[in-house]
């Protein structure tokens, strides 16, 4: 399954799976059901549970605690920063009659809502990508392309939005700085602030004829095709990072990052232990106990491997350097050969007289073939 989604920062009432107007036992029992469920010692097999885990806790710490929670309802993730009015650095609780609290306050410095737009680039988003690969890819390496759904700049106006061989003019109203200054007399004395222009939005340019592929935004969807290299010895939970292949930046700010991560699909004979390979390999009686020399699959083929006479059940012999390649370095593990004796389910006749006359050249005392039913009713009323 392979599949892709940005990587954004998420609400913390979906993290902990609650409503917003949770109660603060509610909250408290997502968190705990939560941290059990994806404490890495716990879940040491979800490469993504650190992570997980991370993320719950920075929803608790925040929703836990009444002022930071109400911030956070406020302002959002701005409202948790410590550098942000509304977290617990910052300005604090203020309370002064006839302002509602920091919001007011707030709005009265830097004009309204206090909330300025961004007006310099912006690194564009990374992107996930979902990757299942085959056994023998992760153990050799593979080149390969994926298709990527993303965002890009605009080939037709190269992200200035304007259609091409139409004027972009400088914001009357700003005169390109995107920002209006202003003074204003408070209770407090006269502070100077400065807003986002109304007129151009922080961008200090008026559009007059948009670009028709873009629709004035200087960016499109679109699906990419990205050729990436898996390199050898990787396994289940590895990341690629492929740079500058993520969502592109806005107003002139660079590219996001793709990330791609890897899911290996199992192999039908050999099983995985760090960069060795483990076989399972069934032999038959003699070949045990007479030693034998036979021929076992490897991932590149076949080996031979001898059975010394007197081979035990269970005995793992080691052929060196067929296992998987080491990711960083080179070398490669090895294959561990199990061997397990088979016993045959059915025996003609004749065979079940060697196996007898074999018993009891060893010594031992062989059941004989269990009577049939109607043999065991006569002898037990005398017939």
């Amino acid at each position: 399954m392979e599949e892709w989604l940005t990587m954004a920062k998420r609400d913390y009432y979906e993290v902990l799976g609650v409503s917003k107007g949770a109660s603060e036992e509610e909250i408290k029992k997502a968190y705990r059901r939560l941290a059990r469920q994806y404490h890495p010692d716990v879940n040491k097999e979800d490469p993504n549970a650190e992570e997980k885990f991370k993320e719950i806790n920075e929803a608790y710490e925040v929703l836990s605690d009444p002022q930071k929670r109400a911030a956070y309802d406020r302002f959002g993730h701005a409202g948790t920063d410590p550098n942000f009015g509304g977290g617990t650095g910052g300005f604090g609780d203020f309370s002064f009659g006839g302002f509602d609290g920091f919001g007011d306050i707030f709005d009265m410095f830097f004009g309204s809502g206090g909330r300025r737009r961004r007006t310099g680039p912006e690194r564009g988003a990374d992107l996930r990508y979902d990757l299942r690969i085959e056994f023998e890819d992760a153990a050799f390496g593979k080149e390969t392309t994926i298709k990527v759904p993303r965002t890009e700049v605009c080939s037709t106006c190269h992200g200035n939005r304007a259609k091409p061989g139409t004027p972009i003019k400088t914001c009357p109203v700003c005169g390109g700085s995107g920002q209006v200054q202003s003074v204003q007399t408070t209770p407090f004395g006269r502070f100077s602030t400065v807003r986002t222009c109304d007129r151009c939005q922080g961008e200090g340019k008026i559009i007059e004829t948009p670009c028709p592929t873009c629709a004035g935004r200087g960016r499109v969807r679109r699906v990419r095709e990205i050729k990436i290299t898996i390199p050898a010895g990787v396994d289940t939970g590895h990341r690629l990072r492929v740079s500058g292949e993520g969502e592109a930046g806005e107003r002139g700010g660079p590219p996001g990052d793709l990330y791609v991560y890897l899911s290996v699909n199992p192999h039908p004979l050999f099983k995985r232990s760090g960069n060795d390979l483990i076989l399972e390999q069934p032999i038959s009686f003699a070949q045990a106990a007479l030693g034998a020399t036979i021929e076992v699959p490897t991932l590149e083929g076949t080996a031979t491997l001898k059975i010394p006479e007197g081979t035990q059940p269970g005995t793992q012999f080691r052929i060196r350097g067929k296992g998987i390649p080491y990711l960083q370095g080179s070398g490669r593990g090895d294959e561990l050969v199990r061997v397990h004796i088979e016993v045959p389910k059915k025996l003609s006749a004749a065979q079940r007289e060697a196996i007898q006359q074999l018993a009891e050249a060893f010594g031992e005392e062989v059941a004989p073939p269990e009577k049939g039913f109607i043999n065991k009713v006569k002898e037990a009323f005398g017939k």
